[in-house]
């Protein structure tokens, strides 16, 4: 452990808002002419997504590492199991985000490549860091994660409807297991330092540093598409990020107070009911995909159960 990082004598487990953090299948078997503009009526939201997926398989990796140094510090049993449902489920993440960026790149943006090459610096420069700020790193990411589980749910008819199912799908159930596992990150920066400062410091670090990348990414692919950076496309570059920043901001700026928790945000009611919808079926049973052709997509179990 780092000089500036020591165990909390403070810190006290308090449960989760869960029973327990389920490591699913995450396997969506995305046809191989998938479109990378998915939403047809939206180029510019299609390559903002597609940038968030491109930064995952360099981020994730890297959460399960410095999650997995930080436990070699812990003692709470209770936190342990978490961490490791935590790292079950962003390793099943990773793997499926690869496939589909692979895809992208195969189907006519190979230029992505070279924002990869750069995320892969990035990690390897984050992970000789102190393990205090990589754990500050994850807990602001993850309060981070919670505002687009409400975003995708709450604008899930905007954002999701006509469009290809696998990737809706395939990004709601990422953000719904997100919110599954939204203590997990904080809890263990709390058992392994507490300290105000820094935490606050990795909501910015861990947020900006993601979307920074993300951002990076859409700009390529649309200068590919050679809309970048006329006057339409930045109009609705701003729209596109305004919503984001309206939805996730607000949970950005609680996880800047001295007692934030993320246990006070509230799960929405169509994560749980996906949830408990998902325990309700049959072992082997392949994962239904969201109907994004029902006006209010609802939670694709109701139809299955």
């Amino acid at each position: 452990m780092s000089e500036t990082t020591a165990p909390n004598p403070r810190y006290c487990y308090q449960p989760k808002q869960v029973e327990a953090i389920v490591v699913r299948a995450f396997d969506f078997d995305f046809p191989d002419d998938l479109d990378p503009v998915w939403a047809p009526e939206a180029r510019v939201r299609s390559h903002m997504f597609n940038g968030f997926s491109l930064t995952m398989p360099y981020l994730e990796p890297y959460l399960i590492k410095s999650m997995q140094a930080a436990a070699r510090h812990i003692r709470e049993p209770r936190l342990l199991e978490d961490i490791r449902g935590f790292n079950g489920q962003e390793a099943r993440h990773y793997r499926c985000h690869r496939r589909l960026n692979d895809l992208i790149k195969k189907n006519g943006y190979p230029e992505l490549a070279a924002v990869e090459d750069r995320l892969a610096r990035s990690y390897e420069r984050l992970q000789q860091r102190s393990l205090e700020t990589q754990l500050a790193y994850n807990a602001g990411f993850e309060t981070m994660t919670n505002g687009f589980t409400r975003w995708f749910i709450s604008r899930r008819r905007e954002l999701w409807h006509g469009n290809c199912p696998w990737v809706a799908s395939f990004w709601v159930m990422h953000m719904v297991e997100e919110t599954e596992h939204k203590t997990v990150a904080f809890d263990t920066y709390m058992a392994c330092s507490g300290r105000y400062l820094p935490r606050a410091v990795g909501v910015f670090h861990g947020s900006f540093h993601v979307l920074g990348y993300g951002l990076v990414a859409m700009v390529t692919a649309l200068r590919k598409d050679g809309l970048w950076p006329r006057t339409r496309t930045l109009w609705e570059v701003a729209r596109e990020v305004g919503s984001m920043v309206r939805h996730v901001g607000p949970y950005l700026l609680r996880a800047l107070l001295p007692g934030h928790n993320p246990r006070r945000d509230e799960d929405p009611a169509w994560q749980k009911a996906w949830v408990a919808g998902h325990a309700r079926l049959a072992p082997g049973t392949p994962l239904p995909l969201l109907d994004t052709n029902d006006p209010d997509i609802p939670v694709p179990f109701e139809r299955t159960a």
